[in-house]
């Protein structure tokens, strides 16, 4: 658990600050003034400090000082007593994370320290994000329809407009949209994603503006949302096509005035985001549907950017193949594999349906399960070719074999258009999960990994 360093010269403060926190599961150092503070520093670095503003000594204002000066990202939330909340404002200013006001509430101390460690894990891990991605997050290939991409991602990233990315699953929308912020001049500020595909209706909107306490069953403390998370930063909306209309009015509100309030709060909350959305529908026959709301979809398609499908650019498979073949290795510390000629003709052959992302699971298949140094055709026997064309059915022996070819394929475009999400195919197709996951089985569909049931 985190580690919390406690600065406080009232004891009786400092002990009932610890019980609350190791109640919780929280390490505890404890420090009687600004110059015990540091010295705990030193011999052990915590993950958030609360300190006193009055401390005998070097004051509280001058210990956050010294702390940023050593640990800029470390999280410090100001204790002020009574007549002191001017200087407790101050001292924000100065970088502390928060204050709070004596009496100390239980509640408050849990909250504080928890959005303060939920901050500084975001913020570190936009840090690593944004490290790694300026060599392991590119968009690969020569291809015109790569080089056209890669503009369009430059050109808009240049901008605050809203973007709206569109693509099949697994195409790189993602990738996209993380481009889109790492060229951005809020490349130093948070990248916040949330995927409306995963998140249940019912809990949406508190996960897209935050909540009260008390505010539903099971809200036992108030927590920031993703709007609010992204502030000065970007938000991505992955599958924005699949929120209800209902969260689509709300999320429009805010795009458009950058305010909202928590869900059950009173209070507006302002906020600078820059919106990404993507999506794998046809959002225009959504709106013809009724399904979408226009309004949203031209407030969101500012600027649209489409992803090609892996088959409408496959002299890229070669490139692709080489780079996760590499960052695979690297990742499991292994030596980069090869792979014959032959091997790559089959897998040129293949129709993908699943993308960039199926690619790159087979790819890291190949590294962790094949003993050999080199990738051959037979370890890609499993790959079988898809016919991407009707007429590509009459070659086959049979009516039942043709008709299994058909259906093999029928059934991995449906699950590469809902995302994998074996449920969600299972209902559009009218038809018994069970009886879904018997035909995959049979047919040797391959799922990518971390999908849905």
């Amino acid at each position: 658990m985190p580690r919390v360093l406690i600065v406080d010269d009232e004891a009786n403060i400092r002990e009932s600050l610890a019980d609350i926190l190791s109640d919780e599961g929280y390490e505890i150092d404890m420090a009687g003034s600004g110059e015990e503070a540091m010295e705990a520093l030193n011999r052990r670095p915590p993950e958030i400090v609360l300190l006193d503003i009055w401390l005998p000594g070097m004051d509280g204002a001058e210990t956050l000082k010294r702390i940023k000066a050593r640990h800029e990202d470390l999280p410090v939330v100001m204790i002020t007593g009574h007549g002191t909340v001017e200087l407790a404002v101050k001292t924000t200013k100065m970088g502390a994370f928060d204050f709070m006001e004596k009496p100390l509430s239980m509640e408050r101390v849990l909250m504080t320290v928890r959005q303060a460690l939920e901050m500084t894990r975001l913020e570190k891990e936009n840090r690593i994000l944004r490290e790694s991605g300026r060599g392991r997050f590119r968009i690969v290939g020569d291809s015109g329809a790569i080089k056209a991409l890669r503009q369009q991602v430059e050109l808009a990233a240049k901008s605050t407009s809203k973007v709206l990315v569109t693509g099949e699953s697994g195409a790189g929308k993602e990738l996209v949209a993380l481009l889109l912020h790492e060229l951005s001049a809020r490349k130093d500020m948070p990248f916040v994603e949330l995927n409306c595909a995963a998140i249940p209706q019912e809990l949406i909107e508190s996960e897209l503006f935050g909540h009260e306490k008390g505010s539903f069953t099971g809200a036992q403390e108030g927590r920031k949302g993703k709007f609010e998370l992204a502030d000065n930063g970007s938000l991505f909306l992955d599958e924005v096509g699949d929120m209800s209309l209902a969260t689509q009015a709300k999320v429009l509100r805010a795009i458009e005035t950058q305010e909202f309030q928590r869900v059950g709060g009173a209070r507006k909350i302002k906020v600078d985001v820059r919106v990404i959305a993507a999506t794998n529908k046809d959002l225009a026959r959504e709106v013809k549907n009724g399904a979408f709301r226009e309004d949203l979809y031209y407030r969101l398609n500012v600027i649209p950017i489409v992803v090609p499908p892996l088959r409408d650019h496959r002299e890229d498979i070669a490139a692709l193949v080489g780079y996760f073949l590499k960052s695979v290795a690297g990742e499991y510390g292994r030596v980069p594999k090869s792979i014959s000629r032959e091997a790559m003709k089959r897998l040129a052959a293949y129709s993908w349906p699943g993308n960039i992302r199926e690619l790159k699971n087979i790819v890291e298949r190949l590294v962790i399960m094949n003993t050999s140094e080199n990738i051959d055709e037979k370890d890609l026997l499993f790959l079988d070719h898809e016919p991407e064309r009707a007429d590509d059915y009459f070659g086959y022996g049979g009516l039942k074999e043709a008709k299994e070819a058909f259906e093999r394929d029928y059934l991995a475009k449906k699950l590469s258009e809902h995302n994998w999400n074996i449920s969600k195919t299972a209902e559009a197709l009218g038809v018994e999960r069970s009886n879904l996951h018997r035909k995959i089985k049979s047919y040797g569909i391959d799922v990518p990994r971390g999908t849905k049931e």
